[in-house]
């Protein structure tokens, strides 16, 4: 994480709320094979433990239960122009964002505890969807359901160290924040923008 304390972003529930919206990240752990990632939805079990799936056969699966890892959630991002500042020649370019890190042990969970994930992973998206007709497993066709749930095996973290970072120009005065943000909105990278006048500030 960005070493500079501006940049510090430790409002825990904000982070789970960032996380939860995002509900992506990417997985890494250490492995016999050398350092493996995964790309991976995922949902909260509760405040410090978060739970996600992987396929069977992807690498890394084989070697998650009982190892420690790390989870990463990005948000946007965006390179800033020294120029949109105004503040004169001797600014430089950089790059603004959003990121968390979970880290944990990882426990691989039972059959029951991935088909309660799965569905508690589909009932948060399907929630989203809202007026369409939440998706259930149980429109699938008798056992289909059963014969893919074969194929993937459920893990669940538990984080024991959260690290994030909230880049988003704090280290700048405020004209040159709106600036930036008004030169970003411009682009069409409206949500960096707008981090930069709510978070930023």
């Amino acid at each position: 994480m960005h070493p500079n304390a501006a940049f510090r972003w430790d409002d825990r529930d904000a982070l789970r709320a960032f996380a939860r919206e995002i509900g992506f990240g990417m997985l890494f752990a250490g492995t016999p094979d050398g350092p493996r990632v995964a790309h991976l939805p995922f949902v909260f079990l509760d405040d410090d433990r978060i739970a996600f799936h992987t396929a069977r056969g992807n690498g890394i699966a084989k070697h998650l239960d009982g190892t420690e890892a790390l989870f990463v959630v990005n948000g946007p991002d965006a390179y800033i122009s020294p120029d949109w500042y105004e503040l004169g020649n001797d600014q430089v370019p950089t790059w603004n964002y959003l990121a968390l890190e979970m880290q944990g042990p990882v426990r691989r969970m039972s059959d029951n505890e991935l088909i309660a994930q799965a569905d508690a992973l589909t009932a948060e998206q399907e929630a989203r969807l809202a007026p369409k007709p939440e998706w259930t497993r149980h429109k699938m066709s008798d056992g289909l359901f059963n014969k893919m749930h074969g194929a993937i095996i459920g893990f669940e973290m538990r984080v024991t160290a959260w690290r994030s970072t909230a880049k988003l120009g704090q280290n700048k005065p405020q004209g040159a924040r709106d600036r930036v943000a008004d030169a970003l909105d411009a682009r069409g990278q409206k949500a960096m923008a707008h981090l930069m006048r709510e978070l930023g500030k």
